[in-house]
């Protein structure tokens, strides 16, 4: 049952990960995100035989039918990683899928939202290093919300939906998350870092709580490090003083934070 669930999950994230595709080519253009997708260079119509997620990509051997022009490896790897997002957030709340289903719809709901807005944000700054402001905005205002909606309840025994006042260090964790980042982001004159990412770290503050989002950032930086390092000795492309876009390590920490329960610094 759960294994079913789980694969159900996952072809809903495949989906909605060929959506938020169109979101990421399509934000700050002139073009609207409804409309028949077409190929980038030729202009073709796509048939509806090459709209599957991921299993089109392939059948194509990722090229467009009509013109042979390569496309992108970033359709299938977002449709993937948003699959496997959206399985992981079912199996978080799992338990909550069988106590009450009113409580787990919502809560579902509002996860899958908000780590679709992060892994848009996470793409976009790859692509165009930079985090548009609408996208900060609104990720800012569902997670300031989000404080008043989920939480822990010792009446039910669960984390979840659960209406109620947050306690001032739930205010006070985007704010003490976003600080040190906006710092780095003056004191250098965005230079080590963009004020878009304090304007993220903003939100995952509140989205993590500060014991969660200390450990998704530690998380955000070893990654960081790790294949910056990589970029810089294996890629002509990346140098010293190569920008490196820091968003995406900041969602990659944010997710196994948020999906593992991590807290490595043992607060409460």
């Amino acid at each position: 049952m759960i294994l079913l669930l789980t694969i159900i999950f996952f072809v809903f994230g495949l989906i909605i990960g060929s959506f938020l595709n169109v979101v990421i080519l399509r934000l700050n253009t002139q073009k609207t995100f409804g409309g028949r997708s077409a190929c980038m260079s030729c202009r073709n119509t796509l048939s509806w035989y090459e709209l599957f997620p991921v299993f089109s990509f392939l059948w194509l051997g990722g090229k467009c039918r009509n013109c042979k022009t390569k496309i992108s490896i970033q359709y299938p790897l977002v449709e993937l990683v948003t699959g496997l997002i959206f399985a992981a957030i079912f199996l978080k709340f799992q338990d909550i899928f069988f106590l009450n289903t009113f409580s787990f719809s919502f809560t579902y709901a509002y996860y899958a939202v908000v780590f679709s807005l992060l892994l848009v944000i996470a793409v976009y700054d790859i692509r165009h290093k930079i985090i548009p402001d609408s996208l900060s905005l609104t990720l800012g205002i569902l997670t300031f919300l989000g404080l008043f909606i989920f939480g822990n309840s010792n009446f039910l025994g669960y984390f979840g939906f659960f209406p109620h006042i947050p306690s001032l260090l739930e205010f006070l964790a985007g704010p003490l998350i976003a600080a040190p980042f906006a710092l780095l982001w003056l004191v250098s004159g965005g230079r080590w870092m963009g004020l878009g990412d304090a304007k993220l770290a903003l939100s995952i503050g509140w989205l993590l709580g500060l014991s969660g989002a200390l450990s998704g950032v530690v998380m955000a930086f070893w990654a960081g490090a790790v294949i910056g390092i990589i970029l810089i000795i294996f890629s002509s492309k990346h140098g010293m003083k190569s920008e490196i876009p820091f968003a995406p390590y900041l969602v990659l920490g944010t997710a196994l934070a948020f999906i593992f329960s991590l807290s490595l610094f043992g607060l409460f």
